[in-house]
């Protein structure tokens, strides 16, 4: 349908814990074919319905050329020590901070036909459902961020001309 504008940092639907999906319907189609084509562009690893202005649960994902998408995503497993990833998020751009992340996540959802959906990895894939996860949940990464970092983020998203 449409690449649709990504909200930016500030905007409550980013703070907002989305909704699960109830009857997939014309609408929750149309949602999954414009999360699909926004995470389309280039550089685009992740894009959580929220982050569309959507507060439903779903998002959709490009990693190495796989693009797909997972409606009432749940992070139902991580493993391994939490470690400093370096991460960026469209709702926060031109900033790049080390995220605390697993280095292997797994996530179970549905598809528009209802059938179950599981998705799980190591490496780029793990930092992306736990980044989208947290989208849908309503946390911005930069909540992950240690506090010294999180303070100077803060101050790059205040001088930013976006903000």
């Amino acid at each position: 349908m449409a690449v649709r504008d990504i909200r930016l940092f500030g905007d409550p639907v980013l703070r907002t814990v989305c909704a699960p999906i109830e009857d997939i319907d014309e609408g929750v189609r149309a949602l999954v074919t414009d999360l699909v084509d926004t995470v389309e562009l280039p550089g685009r690893a992740g894009v959580a319905a929220n982050q569309i202005g959507v507060a439903q649960r779903a998002f959709s994902y490009n990693i190495d050329g796989d693009i797909g998408y997972v409606l009432n995503p749940v992070l139902v497993e991580v493993r391994g020590e939490p470690v400093p990833t370096g991460e960026g998020c469209l709702s926060v751009p031109g900033l790049w901070h080390d995220a605390l992340r697993h280095p292997w996540a797994r996530v179970e959802g549905i598809d528009l036909d209802g059938n179950p959906v599981v998705l799980e990895g190591e490496g780029l894939l793990a930092q992306a459902l736990q980044h989208e996860t947290d989208h849908l949940d309503g946390t911005v990464y930069l909540s992950r961020l240690a506090p010294e970092t999180r303070k100077i983020a803060m101050r790059e998203v205040r001088e930013s001309n976006w903000f």
